[in-house]
């Protein structure tokens, strides 16, 4: 089993949904990064998403885009983003890290060495959000192998006939992209994504993570109380952007988690 294994089936024992946060990898700048990573645990976070700096990232909306821009900008690189995930790791052994990006760096630095070095670092996931499944010899199949998991995403857009293809390979869970668009653009409507959850669940074993649009701790009560948790990232990154301390952030992060958890 994986952390993330590890830790639903705690969540699940529990009676727990879970609460994902997403931030990006040296964003406002390394070591401001570390400092925010090592304090989502203590604030509620079973699991941690975090973003690996690109240059065009084409699912992202302007909150997040920023974000990256900043972390670029402050000389992150996977190196970096790599090595910060191992200074979280001399720390939490426990909490998941997931890495959320796009092919192109991964594949620059090639598939083979780019997961072995994730894997030592630590990392225990995979969110590659442009590769299809029918790509998964590309990345999603090997990363399995070498023991990460790979999630993937549904969406409003995925049938019943598409959504078969979309299971094939996922493990760890199913991310549910609550709204069609980009991050950050619109709020995620429980009755809207309560169908939709079941509709998957009725598919897969694995727990069902609603993702995009849940900004507020109301929210992610709501939205946890539909699926088996949810995942803030747009409203955290928000504050990191407005140059809040780290203190503020993980306040804010405490009462989404407070929210999700209490689902």
């Amino acid at each position: 089993m994986t952390r993330i294994d590890r830790t639903f089936a705690r969540l699940k024992a529990e009676g727990r949904k879970a609460f994902l946060a997403y931030v990006m990898a040296g964003d406002p700048d390394p070591d401001t990064s570390l400092e925010l990573l090592r304090g989502l645990p203590a604030a509620g976070v079973d699991i941690v998403e975090l973003g690996l700096p690109f240059t065009d990232p084409m699912a992202d909306g302007p909150v997040i885009q920023r974000a990256g821009q900043r972390a670029l900008s402050a000389g992150m690189t996977v190196d970096k983003t790599l090595a910060l995930v191992r200074a979280f790791r001399e720390g939490d052994d426990a909490t998941p890290v997931v890495l959320m990006g796009y092919f192109n760096p991964i594949y620059a630095r090639g598939v083979d060495r780019f997961l072995a070095e994730a894997k030592a670092a630590g990392v225990d996931g995979l969110i590659v959000v442009d590769l299809p499944p029918e790509e998964d010899d590309e990345l999603c199949l090997p990363a399995q192998a070498a023991g990460l998991n790979f999630i993937r995403l549904a969406t409003p857009t995925t049938d019943d006939a598409r959504l078969p293809a979309v299971l094939s390979n996922t493990s760890g869970f199913v991310y549910y992209v609550s709204i069609t668009g980009i991050t950050g653009a619109a709020a995620a409507q429980a009755a809207e994504v309560g169908p939709e959850v079941a509709r998957i669940k009725a598919r897969t074993d694995l727990p069902v993570i609603v993702g995009f649009g849940v900004a507020s701790a109301e929210a992610a009560r709501a939205i946890a109380g539909v699926a088996d948790g949810c995942v803030v990232g747009s409203a955290i990154v928000r504050l990191i952007g407005e140059g809040r301390p780290v203190a503020d952030v993980l306040e804010f992060v405490a009462g989404l988690a407070a929210g999700a958890h209490s689902a």
